[in-house]
């Protein structure tokens, strides 16, 4: 006889169906957008010069990768991604650690943060070159440049979010400042850190491949550029395709560590 379900257990098998049947989706949708890419270009009810198709891209890949050193490309660019994000989060952190020890300096910084997170970034690129010239440091700047002002602000404002009576039991007991910051503001705002990060991953990709775009002779964002210079459309659909799977797959790793944590803690 089979046993009866719980309630709990009804809604944790509930909740896998559910995972099961998004999983599904996803995975469908990809596969008949590719199929649906190929039958038109194929058919030639859409330009296959200007749209490509999967089976060129595939082609053009392989070529790539043996004649125009494809993976190098895509390490310099995953290369300046990763470090322009570590940059972010570092001077995000400490950045807004300083603003939380100091109501009075973060009252004077916080109109200029306002006014550089507003500023578009793409405008910055330029100017970044003619100072610090064309390499690969300018690129991780305007990469920290895209995200490092709004993550500050966001940070600092779960700093300030954080239950007041919890950091007033730290000072009850003796507790230094220091004591509030390690023991409350910090493993508070760890969630929030995550959030943050998620977001960071994506902006420094953007902020990367700008700065590619106007400085660089190595990278998808030059690929891109060249690419359409020059009409070889396979070489741009590719590089935005691999940038793609690159967001995809660096958001992936945050939410794998993020339920890493989230069990440890637990």
């Amino acid at each position: 006889m089979k046993k009866a379900l719980t309630a709990q257990e009804l809604y944790v098998e509930s909740v896998k169906r559910t995972d099961r049947t998004v999983q599904f989706w996803r995975v469908s949708l990809c596969i008949l957008f590719i199929a649906a890419w190929e039958f038109c270009a194929r058919y030639e009810i859409i330009n296959s010069f200007i749209f490509s198709s999967p089976s060129k891209l595939v082609r053009c890949f392989y070529n790539l990768l043996l004649t125009e050193g494809l993976a190098a490309h895509i390490g310099i660019t995953l290369f300046e991604t990763l470090a322009s994000f570590f940059l972010v989060i570092a001077a995000s952190l400490i950045l807004a650690i300083l603003l939380w020890k100091s109501r009075t300096f973060s009252r004077i910084l916080e109109p200029y943060m306002v006014m550089l997170n507003s500023l578009p970034k793409s405008a910055l690129a330029p100017l970044l070159i003619v100072w610090l010239g064309a390499n690969y440091r300018t690129i991780i700047l305007t990469g920290v440049s895209v995200a490092v002002f709004a993550s500050i602000m966001n940070l600092y404002t779960g700093f300030m979010e954080v239950d007041p009576e919890k950091v007033k039991l730290i000072y009850t007991l003796n507790g230094t400042e220091k004591d509030a910051l390690y023991k409350v503001i910090l493993p508070s705002n760890i969630p929030n850190l995550f959030g943050i990060m998620k977001v960071n991953i994506g902006l420094c990709l953007v902020g990367v491949i700008i700065g590619e775009f106007i400085a660089a002779r190595k990278g998808l964002g030059y690929l891109i550029i060249y690419g359409s210079q020059v009409f070889k459309m396979d070489w741009v659909i590719l590089s935005i395709l691999i940038l793609c799977i690159i967001a995809m797959g660096l958001y992936l790793l945050l939410g794998v560590l993020e339920k890493l944590y989230q069990k440890k803690s637990l």
